[in-house]
């Protein structure tokens, strides 16, 4: 059987997380997290990306969404205005779970907005870093059934 395979998306200024605004996003980087995720894994295939520009996303999306077995994303700022995302995540076959660092729905209004929320199967939000390894458990626990 072949293993199940997450690739986790990650969009605008996330490579900054650990030294950006660290009272919300705390002080551990992104990548040093997401390394011993992997670890916690080894049964699992699980890729990382990150880009700063939204057509990045959409083209990784679209390269893993019709063979990663689920996605956990992370769109950042696009989270809020990309119409062409939540398109994408439509389009492909894989599941997808949002994720935020953050709890959006207590910070600017602006933030509460999600465009890619209706396409998702879920969304995870203010859990920390320890968002993405819920994703990860939910996207797992919905490959059983």
């Amino acid at each position: 059987m072949k293993p199940a395979s997450i690739a986790i998306i990650n969009g605008p200024n996330l490579n900054l997380v650990g030294i950006r605004e660290p009272e919300i996003y705390g002080h551990q980087s992104l990548d040093s997290y997401l390394s011993a995720l992997a670890a916690r894994y080894p049964g699992v295939e699980l890729s990382t990306f990150q880009s700063n520009h939204e057509g990045a996303l959409i083209d990784e999306l679209q390269r893993v969404g019709f063979t990663a077995s689920g996605i956990v994303l992370n769109a950042g700022g696009y989270t809020h205005t990309s119409i062409a995302l939540a398109d994408t995540i439509r389009a492909i076959t894989a599941p997808v779970v949002e994720v935020h660092i953050s709890d959006v729905m207590h910070r600017e209004p602006f933030r509460r907005v999600s465009m890619i929320r209706d396409a998702c199967i879920a969304t995870i939000s203010g859990q920390g870093l320890d968002g993405y390894r819920q994703a990860v458990d939910l996207l797992l626990t919905t490959l059983e059934r």
